[in-house]
């Protein structure tokens, strides 16, 4: 299957206020959703989240989310690239109001639930794990906002990775597309990235199928790009010599544990065996404060 409808560069996938509007609907499944918005000096934006659970996550610049009679205050930070942040759980069937007195641009990363157990919740960035995953030129750091362990919610997984110039990450090939206890989830996956080092920096993603479910993508990205993944291997992530690569990952799926299982490609598995004799890149981790 052609990978052109997977790969969504900046400002075709635009709606309103929304940079980038990908819901369950406009990618063909069921579960897991991804807004942009931007916010001009002094401008707000009312969010009503209907049947999914959402976070917003900052991405540059603050806010301030008011909801259910609350005032979430996010610092918020400088860039991706910086340092991690604070952001905010918002459940399902709720109404927030979010205001930037000085502008910035927000992630809403979402998942269609039946669920609605918690109350509008705020995530400090000094509790979110930091990981530097791999060895070698398979150095990244995860930064594991909204994973199980890390921070509780109905179905939504969110991480961000990022990869230091000329790296690979979200390898060795996995993937996470069927319902095996212990060993797999069933998990909706969207990759948005932003890439660091000028405007002509760029990095690939690929993603490719299994011979009962095929799809194939290799997609050359830049800032503002999304890659949809509804199944198959997906792996590697290539940051360009030079420049920095970072994604946005969010995942859903209709599994009520919520897992994070995968298999990684059999044909590549092995190199994971190879990190154990190499040490992590010292460009990481990123940021200052870290």
């Amino acid at each position: 299957m052609s990978g052109d409808r997977y790969h969504l560069p900046k400002g075709t996938s635009a709606d309103g206020p929304y940079d980038l509007l990908v819901t369950p609907e406009s990618a063909g499944w069921g579960y897991s959703g991804l807004r942009i918005l931007t916010l001009g000096p002094g401008e707000t934006h009312a969010l009503s989240t209907e049947d999914s659970e959402f976070l917003v996550l900052p991405l540059t610049g603050s806010c301030t989310v008011a909801t259910d009679g609350q005032a979430f205050e996010l610092e918020g930070r400088t860039g991706v690239f910086a340092s991690v942040t604070d952001f905010v759980h918002l459940p399902r069937e709720s109404a927030a109001l979010i205001s930037s007195a000085a502008g910035g641009r927000f992630a809403l990363p979402s998942a269609r639930t039946e669920q609605g157990g918690h109350s509008a919740r705020y995530g400090r960035k000094e509790d979110v794990p930091v990981e530097l995953r791999g060895a070698g030129a398979c150095s990244r750091q995860v930064n594991n906002y909204c994973l199980p362990g890390a921070f509780d919610a109905e179905q939504l997984l969110v991480c961000e990775v990022l990869t230091p110039g000329g790296n690979w990450s979200s390898y060795p090939p996995h993937k996470h597309d069927e319902a095996r206890p212990g060993v797999e989830s069933e998990l909706e996956e969207i990759y948005y990235f932003q890439v660091a080092g000028g405007e002509g920096g760029f990095g690939y993603q690929r993603v490719h199928g299994t011979p009962d479910r095929p799809i194939d993508v290799l997609a050359e990205v830049r800032s503002g790009d999304t890659v949809l993944i509804p199944h198959g291997w997906h792996g590697p992530s290539i940051a360009a010599p030079g420049y920095d690569l970072y994604y946005l990952n969010v995942m859903a799926g209709p599994g009520q544990d919520r897992a994070w299982l995968i298999c990684d490609d059999p044909a590549h598995g092995w190199v994971r065996a190879t990190w154990d004799a190499q040490d992590v890149d010292d460009r990481l981790p990123f940021g200052e404060d870290r």
